[in-house]
C-alpha cells in the first residue's frame, strides 16, 4: 500500500529543536518504540477493500460512507504531534511523537454539516468506534476548535502500522489517547456526554481529559553511579496544543535552575531540554518541573493516572562518587 504525498506536508524539523544527548528520547519516536495502549487481545488485521467509514448522529445533515480509497482522494497533510496515554504516570514512557499524515477531521465534520455546541450544533460529544467495538468520545467544540485533530493513515513515512490502528486512527493534539486517539475506526457518531458514556467512562475515568503538563527525566536514569564534575541532566516536557516555556530542575531541597530548551517545533510536539550539573560526591535527588504558555507550572502534588491523568514532579536519585 502507497499513500499520496500530502499536499500540506510538516516541513522541516527547526534548527536546534532535537539535542544530541546520549540517553535523551529522540525528538521523533520510531514506530517500532512507539506505546501501544489499547484493549484488543490481537491485534486487528482490516482489509482496506472491505472498510468503510460512515459519519452519522445528532446534527448530521448529511450522512457520510467513504471507503479506504475515497478517504485518500481527500486533501492529506502532514504534522508532528505528541500523543500521551493517560495511564501515564509521572516519569513514565507512555508517550511519543510521530509524524502523522491524514484528513482533517474539522473538514470531514463539515462536509456532514456538523456544527459544534458554540454555533449551534446540538451535540456536545464525537463517538468514535473501532472495528472490534471500542468506543471513544472526544468533545466536538474541541475537534472543530481549529487544531490539528487527523483521521491518521500514516505514520512516520509509512502506512498505519496494524498495531497503531491500520488502517485509520484518531490523533487529537491536546487530548489523552483514550478521549481522541481510536484505533482501527471505522464509524464516527455525533451525540452528546449526557447521552452517552464511552468505555473507558463507563469504568470510571473522566469523560473530558486535556493533557496535563508534564516533564520527565531521561538521563541520567534513577540509582546512576555518576563520576563527580559536569554531568548532562536531560529530558523532555510537554503540554500539547498549549505548548512549554520553561523547564527548572533543582538538586536535593537546592533552588530552582532553568534548564535550556530545545527550539519549539510546535505547541502539538513536546519540548526537549538539558541542564549541566557540576555534580559533587554523595546520593542526591533530581526533580524537573515545567511551565506551560499559560503560566501553568507543574504542581507538586502527587496524583495518580485515575480519573484523569496523573500530576506530581519527576525525581531520580542518583549516586556521585
Amino acid at each position: 500500500l502507497g499513500l499520496p504525498a500530502p499536499s500540506s506536508p510538516a516541513g522541516a524539523i527547526p534548527a536546534g529543536a532535537g539535542l544530541d544527548v546520549p540517553g535523551l528520547e529522540p525528538l521523533i519516536t520510531p514506530n517500532r518504540d512507539f506505546y501501544r495502549i489499547d484493549t484488543a487481545l490481537s491485534v486487528p488485521r482490516v482489509d482496506v477493500d472491505d472498510w468503510r467509514l460512515t459519519v452519522h448522529g445528532l446534527g448530521v445533515t448529511r450522512p457520510l460512507e467513504l471507503s479506504f480509497a475515497e478517504l485518500l482522494e481527500r486533501e492529506l497533510i502532514e504534522r508532528r504531534i505528541t500523543l500521551t496515554c493517560v495511564s501515564n504516570p509521572v516519569g513514565g514512557r507512555y508517550t511519543g511523537n510521530a509524524h502523522w499524515i491524514g484528513v482533517r477531521l474539522a473538514d470531514l465534520l463539515a462536509e456532514a454539516g456538523v456544527r459544534p455546541p458554540s454555533r449551534g450544533g446540538p451535540a456536545d460529544q464525537l463517538i468514535a468506534r473501532s472495528v472490534e467495538g471500542m468506543t471513544l468520545g472526544s468533545p466536538v467544540e474541541t475537534v472543530l476548535d481549529g487544531r490539528d485533530a487527523l483521521l491518521a493513515v500514516g505514520m512516520n513515512g509509512e502506512p498505519l502500522p496494524f498495531a497503531h490502528g491500520f488502517p485509520v486512527r484518531m490523533v487529537v493534539p491536546g487530548l489523552y489517547g483514550y478521549v481522541s486517539a481510536c484505533k482501527w475506526l471505522t464509524e464516527l457518531e455525533l451525540t452528546t456526554f449526557d447521552g452517552y458514556d464511552a468505555y473507558w467512562v463507563e469504568r470510571g475515568w473522566a469523560a473530558r481529559a486535556p493533557v496535563k503538563t508534564q516533564s520527565r527525566i531521561d538521563t541520567p536514569r534513577g540509582l546512576a553511579e555518576l563520576s563527580a564534575g559536569p554531568v548532562a541532566v536531560a529530558g523532555v516536557a510537554w503540554a500539547q496544543h498549549t505548548g512549554i516555556d520553561r523547564v527548572e530542575v533543582r538538586v536535593d531541597d537546592g533552588p530552582w535552575t532553568p534548564a535550556e530548551l530545545a527550539e519549539e517545533d510546535s505547541v502539538d510536539v513536546w519540548r526537549q531540554w538539558v541542564w549541566t550539573w557540576d555534580a559533587t560526591p554523595g546520593r542526591h535527588t533530581l526533580q524537573v518541573r515545567a511551565t506551560d504558555r499559560s503560566g501553568e507550572t507543574q504542581t507538586a502534588d502527587r496524583v495518580g493516572t485515575v480519573p484523569d491523568g496523573a500530576t506530581g514532579r519527576h525525581a531520580v536519585v542518583v549516586t556521585v562518587s
